[in-house]
């Protein structure tokens, strides 16, 4: 993935673009993704799927007859924001309803939740099916933990042949989760992918070994064991799926083999024969199967098998028609042909997504806070856009190796977006359309939670009188809480909160002891170092790092480090500031946040 790519900035909207250019009968670009080019029958369910970008054909290859009625597509190994779910959703609704289906990871589930809650007070019917299929990402017990990879396929199959058909939501829903119930999934990589512009890829795997249990995030497997060849490789894969099998399941299965990148399809086969052989082997039918790419990630080297245990039901839906751009079956009569969409940048969103907060009347003391807080974000983006490629190679050691580009991307929109306010707006204007920004235009985990804890500080801080250590002690803490209950991690995690909790305790405590808001806050980001590197000894219970937790250990987490990066270089700018513009006996009511 470094050699057909323009700017890599823009590498997902020229794929999309390229896609839809291709299949203009099938697909119509939105800004947020892609939907079919003829709209559903009025009052269908919109089966509407999505994630990060780089898995071709997940999720636009998906859209259409029998299938998808529109895909959201993320940045690169980033999920959508929920603004965009938004628009791909309103733009397929036919009446009947929407369901959300998409693979179990933190900010997919934090972006679509927030973007089925915004649809709801809209009146829609809208609800989610998780995809959980990796087995080798939590145990049985944990299952309703387990991350989505190839099984994707099978559960968008189910609920888009059930909507196709005419089933209400009520049904469609069910059947997606009964789907998703009967599908096992395991994955092997030989070398890791590469990001679009990016000179080295996520993880190697050592020469001579393979890595069991990959995801599909660039996120290598979970040991590394000797090469086997096919016929073993087959044996060693089908064991923990067999090991599996549904309870009351039929010895009857649809076989999926899935290349990753660059594992091409008469390996594919060479792998498909020895497995459908050790099926049978077990006595168990394999039908309908499918083998080739269908859930890549990027440019890996790696193969995913996939059991999806049918019953009758199952069956059916999975053998009816289908027309999208990646998958066929059956007949199907041709659709109304439809002229491309124009490029996702001259798409505007509807206005009440992109609209500034209004204006209202703001205090002196929070206009002046407004104009700090539009300072740093300079500050931030331009520390983050220098760290960046070292805060991504941290990530990539248990992780999708994103966290870097994620935290430029979101500052450089944050600061964009509080360009839309002026300071005599004050600082909850100001801070809600940074973070509003930075959810939407980063996306991910990271994305969510910073955009929603810059809002939360503004408004907090407001509360407080703008000024002054209890305001800022009052919004680190609205900022935490919000991160908390968003993301539901908690002290110990290995997150962001590692970091976070301590200079909070930090901030609070140096103020009690008489301290100045300035050296408070530039010890408590010392404490937020230290913490951040005490991460390197706790086990992840969160995230893409989770289920590779021995890999972790001894690396802090991304999250926290760069938290801890930003409130330093933020302390610092504040320190600085002030000794220049104030005498130093200036009193705490003096300082603003």
């Amino acid at each position: 993935m470094t050699r057909m790519i323009a700017e890599p900035q823009t590498f997902v909207a020229d794929a999309l673009d390229g896609l839809v250019l291709a299949h203009p009968h099938e697909l119509r670009r939105l800004g947020g993704g892609v939907v079919r080019a003829t709209p559903l029958a009025p009052g269908r369910v919109a089966v509407v799927v999505g994630g990060g970008s780089g898995h071709y054909p997940a999720f636009a290859g998906v859209v259409g007859v029998g299938m998808a009625a529109g895909a959201v597509c993320g940045n690169i190994f980033s999920s959508p924001s929920a603004g965009q779910a938004v628009e791909v959703a309103r733009a397929a609704d036919a009446g009947g309803g929407v369901l959300f289906s998409f693979g179990n990871y933190a900010g997919d589930v934090i972006h679509f939740g927030e973007a089925e809650r915004r649809l709801r007070e809209e009146g829609r019917d809208v609800r989610t099916v998780l995809v959980t299929d990796d087995i080798a990402s939590a145990p049985v017990t944990d299952a309703a933990s387990r991350r989505g990879i190839a099984g994707d396929l099978c559960v968008f199959r189910i609920a888009g042949a059930a909507a196709e058909r005419g089933d209400d939501l009520d049904a469609v829903e069910r059947l997606a989760r009964h789907a998703n119930d009967r599908t096992r999934t395991i994955g092997v990589a030989f070398s890791g992918c590469t990001l679009p512009g990016a000179s080295s890829p996520l993880f190697d795997v050592p020469e001579g070994m393979m890595s069991i249990g990959l995801g599909i995030h660039g996120e290598p497997g979970i040991r590394d064991v000797p090469l086997q060849n096919a016929r073993d490789l087959a044996v060693t894969l089908l064991e923990p799926l067999l090991d599996e099998r549904p309870n009351g399941a039929a010895p009857r299965v649809s076989l999926i083999v899935n290349g990753l990148g660059t594992v091409k399809y008469e390996e594919l086969f060479v792998l498909f024969g020895h497995l459908h052989r050790e099926l049978e082997g077990h006595g168990i039918e394999v039908t309908s199967p499918l083998c080739g790419e269908l859930v890549t990630s990027l440019d890996m080297g790696g193969v995913s098998v996939t059991l999806l245990w049918l019953d009758d039901e199952l069956e059916e839906l999975w053998n009816g028609p289908a027309a999208a751009p990646a998958f066929r079956r059956g007949a199907i009569v041709d659709s109304v042909p439809v002229a491309a969409a124009p490029r996702a940048d001259a798409i505007q969103a509807p206005a009440s997504e992109v609209a500034p907060a209004e204006t209202l009347p703001a205090s002196v003391e929070s206009r002046q806070a407004a104009g700090l807080a539009r300072r740093l974000l300079s500050v931030a983006r331009t520390l983050v856009d220098e760290q960046a490629e070292h805060l991504g190679a941290l990530d990539a050691i248990a992780g999708d190796g994103d966290h870097g580009v994620g935290m430029s991307r979101g500052l450089e929109a944050a600061v964009a977006g509080a360009s839309t306010v002026t300071d005599d707006g004050g600082l909850t204007a100001l801070l809600t359309a940074a973070g509003e920004a930075w959810s939407e235009k980063a996306g991910g985990t990271s994305g969510a939670l910073w955009g929603a804890a810059l809002a939360a500080f503004g408004r907090a801080a407001d509360a407080e009188g703008s000024a002054g250590g209890t305001a800022v002690v009052a919004a680190v803490q609205a900022a935490r809480a919000r991160i908390e209950q968003l993301g539901g991690a908690a002290a110990g995690d290995k997150t962001m909160l590692d970091a976070l909790l301590p200079f909070e305790a930090a901030l609070s405590a140096a103020l009690a002891d008489g301290r100045d808001l300035d050296d408070a806050l530039a010890r408590a980001a010392a404490e937020a170092t230290e913490s951040a590197e005490a991460t390197a000894a706790l086990r992840p219970r969160k995230g893409r790092a989770r289920p590779l937790a021995e890999r972790s250990i001894g690396h802090p987490d991304p999250g926290a480090v760069s938290f801890a990066m930003i409130v330093t270089a933020l302390a610092d700018s504040i320190g600085a500031e002030r000794a220049g513009e104030a005498p130093a006996e200036a009193s705490d009511e003096g300082q603003h946040s």
